[in-house]
């Protein structure tokens, strides 16, 4: 039996959005953890008999804390073998993937890494360019909320720059990354939200950044959502085809 860990990535929601590599790897696996936004048809790739487990995080129940997570890895590698960690988007993007694997290698399991689609590829998805030529030059990828639940120190950088602005955690953060454009006096930005991304209960919202806060409220926006803020969101870069997708709600 080789004890081994592989974390795949599971893509931002839809089932067709994992990697072939990680496919194969959910094949050959002996037990599958996995979080609570994978999709549940990726399960199926696992072979019928093995265990799959979850360990993600949902509200009312039990939520499972990553010591405990590392623990199950450690104890189903040297029980059943290959333990593949199926994790929501890109287990290197946000998800304290090398926690995982420094623990597992601390154990002398091997590791391995099949990348997934991260939700900052949602933006692209529904025509949403994070960079636009003539208009910025990069874009940045920030985690909203730390991890002790206070705002991140980068949201006012971001706002200080022309970078297009990718916020991960950001709906509950929503009032004070609008006033960290205020602050800059850009709170007439582009901004968009994606709830729920490429499900197919997935909506659109388009706002500026100055009324993130009141959109969502007013239209009760579902997490998981990300927030897209910068010139480059802007109407007149946006395309035109995708105003057909089922669910695209305007609010500007």
């Amino acid at each position: 039996m080789e004890k081994k860990l592989s974390l795949v990535g599971a893509g931002p929601g839809d089932p067709d959005l994992i990697s072939v590599k990680g496919i194969k790897t959910l094949a050959q696996a002996d037990v599958v953890l996995y979080d609570a936004l994978v999709h549940p048809e990726l399960l199926d790739y696992a072979p019928s008999k093995v265990l799959k487990i979850f360990v993600g995080k949902r509200a009312g129940k039990h939520s499972y804390k990553q010591e405990e997570i590392n623990a199950l890895i450690i104890q189903y590698a040297f029980s059943h073998g290959h333990v593949v960690r199926l994790k929501g988007g890109d287990p290197f993007i946000f998800a304290r993937g090398k926690e995982e694997i420094d623990h597992a290698e601390s154990f002398g399991i091997p590791s391995q890494v099949v990348p997934g689609i991260s939700s900052i590829n949602l933006a692209g998805l529904y025509g949403l360019p994070l960079t636009t030529r003539g208009i910025n030059e990069s874009f940045w990828v920030v985690t909203a909320t730390t991890k002790s639940g206070e705002l991140s120190g980068d949201v006012e950088l971001v706002a200080q720059s022309n970078s297009t602005a990718v916020f991960l955690m950001g709906l509950r953060k929503a009032a004070a990354i609008s006033r960290a454009y205020e602050l800059q006096g850009k709170d007439w930005l582009p901004a968009a939200i994606v709830s729920n991304g490429s499900l197919e209960n997935a909506q659109i919202y388009r706002t500026t950044v100055g009324q993130l806060e009141a959109t969502i409220s007013e239209n009760t926006v579902a997490s998981p959502g990300i927030i897209l803020v910068g010139e480059s969101i802007g109407e007149d870069n946006y395309l035109a085809t995708i105003k057909s997708v089922p669910h695209y709600v305007k609010q500007i």
